[in-house]
């Protein structure tokens, strides 16, 4: 899929996980903590794709995510494709054919997305506000460049790192932080599993099951057969497949704020 489904997909995906946790257990969030969550969802759901560098000292090449913070996060990318690709050599059974870069190997697996995920919320308890500004920082970047992708491209990595970075300090100051660092984790892994299971409809697949081995190979792709599996920005994926998904993410987000202002105003649901 391409990075804007993959964005548009973890926004979704997370209000409606919103929605159904309000409605049926009576979680509630406030409309900035639904914001901030759906935005690190966003993000989250572009970061695995951040396996495929380009040319760092050039600023080109490399996923359209991986230059969100021009050749900064393309030498993240960088760093990220060596050590997956590192692991899929150290692991990769005889039947595993040679690869000459790491995309879709570690980052798109169940392990890696615990990982993150478990990892955001330990660094934020323990380094506190600095690491939590660090992490908004750099998912508010992610989720900019895949839901408003057109205007990235337009307005150029410095004004998206800038953006990010007063979005994040200004939900650091304002949104109370007595629950939030596990919700941010948890945002984040959501987000990276939700990637997988995007590309996962791709002809290309993801190694999900990663580290079983399956018939002398530990890095089986796992797909939809070829005559129903989506083509990366065919037509299906960029109106079918974002249309569904906009629908699901404004129902679910008017579902949740609704109630609200319904009652603001003194009217009965």
């Amino acid at each position: 899929m391409m990075g804007p489904s993959h964005a548009l997909s973890g926004a979704s995906v997370w209000l409606a996980g919103s929605w159904a946790l309000d409605h049926f257990a009576g979680y509630e969030q406030s409309p900035l903590a639904l914001a901030v969550g759906t935005a690190v969802c966003a993000g989250g759901a572009l970061f695995p794709d951040l396996d495929l560098s380009g040319k760092v000292t050039r600023n080109q090449g490399g996923a359209t995510v991986a230059r969100t913070f021009g050749v900064f996060s393309l030498f993240f990318a960088e760093v990220m494709e060596k050590v997956s690709l590192g692991v899929y050599y150290a692991t990769k059974l005889s039947k595993d054919p040679r690869r000459s870069n790491g995309h879709r190997t570690l980052t798109h697996t169940i392990p890696f997305t615990v990982l993150v995920g478990w990892g955001t919320t330990a660094l934020c308890a323990a380094y506190g506000k600095w690491a939590v500004i660090g992490i908004l920082f750099f998912m508010f970047g992610l989720a900019l460049r895949g839901l408003f992708d057109e205007w990235a491209e337009r307005a150029g990595w410095v004004v998206v790192t800038l953006a990010s970075l007063a979005a994040a300090w200004f939900t650091f100051v304002t949104l109370p932080g007595d629950r939030g660092y596990p919700m941010i984790g948890l945002a984040v892994g959501v987000g990276s599993f939700v990637h997988i299971l995007g590309d996962m409809i791709t002809r290309a697949g993801v190694p999900i099951l990663w580290p079983i081995p399956i018939k002398r190979r530990m890095w089986t792709m796992v797909s939809l057969p070829d005559s129903i599996a989506l083509r990366a920005g065919s037509k299906t994926e960029v109106v079918v497949v974002r249309a569904a998904l906009t629908v699901i993410a404004v129902l679910a987000a008017v579902g949740l704020v609704a109630p609200s202002v319904l009652q603001r105003f003194d009217i009965e649901v």
